[in-house]
């Protein structure tokens, strides 16, 4: 199990205190899906993917056959973590096992089902693996658990299958707490967020993929519990990093310059307080222009505008809902920008807001009714 430390509780306490009921019932589609939304259920035993339809408007409805079976084992409690689950080009998506060690690869079909890959689940090379960075065929994981903590890389081969790379395994210490790995656009950084110790991983790329440790790293974060984090989707050189553990009213991003060698730089006058609490989860919006903090102590979604410069400037917070106590726990955009949508792990749903820049309005019809057990782990959107 797990080793948690004193840092990492408050997201954790959070999750387990969710457990309002949902009593909105899903929207019919408007005409045919213009994408799909796949929720890492992270059952015990037998872990399964939920899957929904992405109408044109963002209203979703559960596909058929779902949940699907993903091949693995999920931990049948909630994970600390941002990127549990990942879509890849449309074509795949991949999961973590975290209660077998393992890595699911699924294909989605043309009609949103998912069937694994040949050869999935595949190890995860580590234990209890959390998080999921992938990108033009870069595939990483981190793994979070006792005695196998790490950072390791894979190569996606055509059809799907992981390979292991040599030379990419980073080991963690004890109490590290890794809460996120990604990749940035061109595959030349990757950045891990060590959230029980309040550390930042930073490092280059070579042309094969392995890592390379910058100058200083670790670097301390900004502020306690760095947890979720992007590269800019338009800037691969920038990287926002939520600060979740400061405190009541006291949550903020941290914006950085990254530069060729790894070294992260801050911006402005980072990091940019949101006035809320426990921003655990973030997405930039496909334009690179807006930031969403998930504040999961709070209850609210902080809409950040991003300059050109990577400067954040705090536009509105606005509630996950009416109902006392609802809250989220990972947070996806639509590739259109137009939809952002919440894992609502401890009441079995989906919440669906529509953005326009700093403006977030949930959807009627929100949350939708999902088929989890209350311990989801991650959402993507396709």
């Amino acid at each position: 199990m797990r080793l948690l430390s004193r840092f990492i509780l408050p997201c954790v306490v959070l999750l387990a205190a969710v457990s309002s009921p949902v009593v909105a019932s899903a929207q019919p589609l408007a005409g045919p899906a213009a994408g799909y939304v796949y929720l890492n259920d992270n059952t015990a035993g037998s872990n399964t993917i939920s899957g929904f339809s992405r109408g044109a408007g963002g209203a979703l409805t559960p596909l058929p056959g779902s949940p699907f079976q993903a091949g693995g084992a999920g931990l049948g409690a909630g994970l600390a973590s941002q990127g549990a689950i990942q879509t890849v080009d449309g074509r795949y998506v991949l999961a973590v096992d975290a209660g077998s060690n393992e890595i699911s690869v699924l294909r989605i079909g043309w009609n949103g089902a998912l069937t694994a890959v040949p050869g999935s689940p595949f190890s995860s090379n580590g234990i209890e693996p959390d998080s999921i960075a992938a990108n033009h065929g870069l595939v990483y994981v981190a793994n979070t658990g006792a005695g196998g903590s790490n950072y390791t890389g894979f190569f996606m081969a055509p059809g799907g299958r992981l390979i292991p790379l040599s030379g990419s395994t980073v080991a963690l210490p004890t109490g590290a707490n890794p809460g996120d790995v990604l990749l940035n656009g061109d595959n030349t950084k990757l950045a891990g967020m060590r959230v029980g110790t309040s550390q930042i991983d930073s490092f280059w790329l070579d042309r094969l993929g392995r890592p390379h440790a910058a100058p200083g790293s670790p670097y301390a974060a900004q502020g306690l519990g760095p947890f979720g984090s992007q590269f800019r989707p338009t800037n691969p050189n920038q990287l926002f990093v939520d600060n979740a553990h400061n405190g009541a009213g006291l949550g903020s991003v941290s914006a950085f310059d990254d530069l060729p060698n790894g070294t992260l730089s801050s911006i402005g006058s980072s990091p940019f307080a949101d006035l809320q609490t426990a921003p655990c989860w973030q997405v930039i919006s496909p334009d690179g222009r807006y930031l969403y903090a998930l504040n999961t102590g709070s209850g609210y979604i902080s809409a950040y505008a991003i300059a050109p410069s990577g400067t954040l400037s705090l536009m509105s917070n606005t509630p996950v809902s009416t109902t006392a106590g609802v809250t989220g726990t990972d947070v996806a955009i639509s590739p259109d920008g137009h939809t952002l949508y919440l894992n609502m792990g401890k009441v079995d749903g989906v919440g669906e807001f529509s953005v326009n820049g700093g403006t977030v309005t949930q959807l009627s019809g929100s949350p939708v009714p999902a088929e989890g057990s209350g311990t989801t782990a991650g959402i993507a959107a396709s």
